[in-house]
């Protein structure tokens, strides 16, 4: 399978298992992970653009297919990411891996994945930047990326 099939098959997987919600996983290392990845994925490219931080925010107050979370608690944990990674990229990125990697349950990891790419797809452009995080919040999770089509 292509890159562009695979891409857009993992875009579908990540929209159904959206569609089916969250609530198998509706647990604190789950969400933090979540969080953390989508914090990762407006700062590909090194910094946090205040727009795209709204943007991800919104997201994740409005949807719901994450409403068996409580989302203002959602929202806390992205907002602390964005302030972690604003206030140091390099320390912040290492410090949210490790949160990431604290997801152990494969399906679960596989989530924490899909929904990065769809957060990362969201504007219709997951470019390389963003790849690359999804790439290393799979090698985190201990996932291979070649099952991702990265």
């Amino acid at each position: 399978m292509g890159f562009l099939n695979k891409l857009r098959q993992m875009a579908q997987d990540g929209q159904k298992l959206a569609q089916d919600g969250y609530a198998r996983f509706n647990n604190a290392a789950f969400a933090d992970a979540t969080m953390a990845a989508c914090a990762l994925i407006g700062a590909a490219d090194g910094h946090l653009d205040p727009q795209e931080r709204s943007r991800t925010a919104a997201f994740i107050t409005s949807s719901d297919k994450l409403k068996t979370f409580d989302v203002a608690q959602l929202r806390q944990k992205y907002e602390r990411y964005c302030d972690t990674i604003g206030r140091d990229f390099d320390f912040g990125k290492i410090e949210l891996m490790q949160v990431i990697g604290k997801v152990k349950k494969p399906e679960e990891a596989r989530a924490v994945v899909q929904l990065a790419v769809v957060i990362a797809n969201a504007d219709g452009n997951f470019d390389a930047r963003e790849q690359a995080v999804v790439r290393e919040v799979v090698h985190a999770l201990g996932l291979s990326p070649a099952e991702f089509g990265l």
